[in-house]
């Protein structure tokens, strides 16, 4: 596995890699203090996973994200000495993964990694399953292949792990604990601010109207249902 590493302080660049090489040794690490080497190492190293701090010498953090996003889907856990909520909503609105906050302590950067990579896993095939097709989305779970009106859509690996759970339990109203259960796990329960912004990015590329949604619906306080279509 290769790790990215897009952070400005050579000692947080050497305690992290440390940290990996100790606990983690099959990770090859790849570093940059700047935004654009940043980009430029996300293209060429293909890494399987990056971190990347907020503050950089060049171009900031969030516009690191944005230009990586035209090309890759790699998990991105962002590194930030800001708690503000407006900075994680802005965050995974543009795709991050996870947020770490400045100060952090290794190990829970390295059971953050192993959770994002844990997420962004596709779901197992149960056997042999029929394709799900509803009149408007069509998923083949063999090739993952995924289309909306015959239009062919791109998801992420959690943006599908997300919609499989709803397509599974079609017409059935998913409490935002299932989901956020199945989808980031036991110890991300209580975020709904990650499931609210993958909804939204889910109903912007399966909705014809994400702003008046009639696929996937909201039950105020409870959680989602995908529809069913007579």
């Amino acid at each position: 596995m290769k790790l990215l590493i897009v952070e400005d302080n050579p000692e947080i660049i050497e305690a992290v890699s440390f940290c990996f090489e100790l606990r983690w040794p099959e990770v090859s690490v790849v570093s940059t203090e700047t935004g654009n080497k940043g980009v430029e190492l996300a293209e060429t190293e293909s890494p399987d996973l990056i971190i990347l701090d907020l503050g950089l010498p060049d171009i900031n953090g969030f516009e690191v994200l944005r230009q990586i996003r035209l090309f890759s889907d790699v998990p991105v856990i962002i590194l930030t000495v800001r708690s503000e909520n407006m900075d994680k909503i802005k965050g995974l609105e543009m795709g991050a993964d996870d947020f770490v906050v400045k100060p952090f302590s290794h190990m829970e950067l390295l059971a953050r990694v192993k959770a994002v990579l844990r997420r962004s896993q596709m779901p197992e095939l149960r056997g042999e399953e029929k394709p799900f097709n509803n009149g408007r989305i069509r998923i083949d779970f063999t090739s993952r292949e995924i289309t909306v009106n015959n239009n062919p859509v791109k998801l992420t690996p959690i943006e599908y792990n997300l919609l499989y759970q709803m397509v599974r339990n079609e017409g059935r109203v998913l409490t935002h604990r299932f989901l956020l259960e199945k989808v980031w796990g036991e110890e991300y329960v209580d975020a709904t601010d990650y499931l609210k912004k993958y909804i939204q990015r889910l109903r912007q590329k399966l909705e014809d109207d994400a702003e008046s949604p009639s696929l996937i619906l909201t039950e105020r306080g409870v959680g989602y249902k995908l529809i069913k279509i007579a």
